[in-house]
């Protein structure tokens, strides 16, 4: 139980930090801005300067494939046109249990809008109890739990591109030549960076059903979005970082490995890419697109490599990733960018389809102990016996305090 009285101590401390804190961020949102504009008028010279020196960076940063001073205005969305999204829940496999499996819940959702057509809001559940499941990350040095993660991912990506089959038009006619746009979400990054110190093997193993799934997409020129709220990336703050290096080469790995404390050209640490491009955005419009340099997208293939950009859609500045192909299409990218913001403004804030799309997937407490209850259930009729949770679990169920 939380002690209040005691905390309530505490809180002075907390405001007051908190204020010093809001009056070195304004400081510097002040610089930043100075700094991108200043990067405007020698953009080809950084871009140049990053990709010559890209092996020996320490950090990150992403590269603008728009000019800087892009501000695009994102037009209304058409009336009639369709949303996909998923998320994903999970119950963790425990030994306190009785028995040990986990489960992944999918949440899928199919809006149509304009179209008089039924919508889709369910949830597609699986089991998971076989060693070959439970155990197969093991030899990796993978623990179970995180494994889990991984594979609900994947999991979200194939049911998404399986919702853009279900809903591709009749006969031969392909997707593009349809007059309902469609767009694919999915709550979080494209990018993968848990991914990259997996063992080759494990990696693939999660890997290659995704780029499956994006590869389908593709196909059916349904875009797949990665929308990200309050996002804390800094790859297009990074990029500034190459004009405040002091050394006359941005060499990382010569002058600043060792360092302990932060690199000189970290001058707007610990500021985020959202704060700066608030105050450069107006309400309905885009930043400039960039490419990320993430390595791990290296074994994405060349049409799926991530470009992002800033989307002001009224409430907040949110992060947008979509793959290549999409970029490649300045029409599919600003149709993309207008059902995003009307799917922000269907849901005060957030976009309704994934906001569904989660309640659909959560697995709340009553839904655990039904899924329990119903185990235990199968389990006895098979004839097993001294089915129950461990001592631990069940005191900690039924405190007596």
């Amino acid at each position: 139980m939380l002690d209040l009285t005691k905390l309530a101590s505490q809180m002075q401390g907390i405001s007051q930090h908190l204020a010093t804190e809001s009056t070195a961020t304004r400081q510097r949102l002040d610089h930043g801005e100075e700094l991108m504009l200043l990067a405007q008028q020698w953009q080809g010279e950084l871009v140049g300067r990053q990709a010559q020196w890209r092996d020996r960076l320490l950090f990150t940063a992403g590269v603008p494939v728009e000019n800087l001073t892009t501000r695009r205005e994102i037009n209304p969305a058409p009336s009639a046109h369709t949303v996909l999204a998923t998320d994903g829940s999970q119950i963790a496999p425990s030994h306190h249990e009785i028995a040990y499996c986990y489960l992944i819940n999918i949440g899928r959702i199919i809006l149509h809008y304009g179209q008089s057509k039924l919508p889709l809001l369910d949830s597609l559940p699986e089991v998971f109890y076989r060693a070959e499941d439970l155990y197969v990350s093991r030899q990796w040095g993978i623990r179970t739990e995180e494994w889990l993660g991984y594979c609900r991912t994947a999991g979200e990506t194939t049911v998404l591109a399986e919702l853009a089959e279900a809903v591709r038009p009749l006969g031969d006619l392909p997707m593009w030549e349809n007059a309902t746009p469609t767009i694919a979400m999915t709550d979080g990054s494209l990018i993968y960076w848990f991914l990259e110190p997996l063992p080759v093997e494990a990696r693939n193993r999660i890997l290659e059903p995704i780029i499956a799934a994006w590869d389908k997409l593709r196909d059916l020129k349904v875009p797949i979005v990665g929308y990200i709220s309050a996002s804390r990336s800094s790859e297009s703050i990074n990029f500034l970082r190459f004009q405040t290096c002091p050394y006359q080469v941005p060499d990382c790995m010569t002058h600043c490995q060792n360092l302990r404390d932060k690199a000189p050209c970290q001058v707007l640490e610990p500021l985020r890419d959202t704060a700066i491009w608030n105050r450069l955005l107006k309400p309905g419009e885009r930043s400039p697109l960039w490419r990320s340099s993430a390595r791990i997208q290296e074994f994405y293939g060349d049409d799926h490599r991530v470009h992002f950009c800033y989307l002001h859609v009224g409430s907040e500045v949110a992060r947008v990733e979509v793959p290549e192909w999409v970029v490649e299409d300045g029409d599919l990218v600003d149709r993309t960018m207008a059902l995003i913001i009307a799917q922000v403004e269907k849901g005060y804030g957030y976009p309704v389809a994934l906001a569904e799309a989660h309640n659909q997937a959560v697995v709340r407490g009553g839904d655990r102990s039904r899924f329990f209850s119903l185990l235990e259930q199968e389990m006895i009729k098979a004839g097993l016996r001294n089915v129950g949770t461990s001592y631990k679990e069940a005191r900690k169920r039924g405190s007596i305090a």
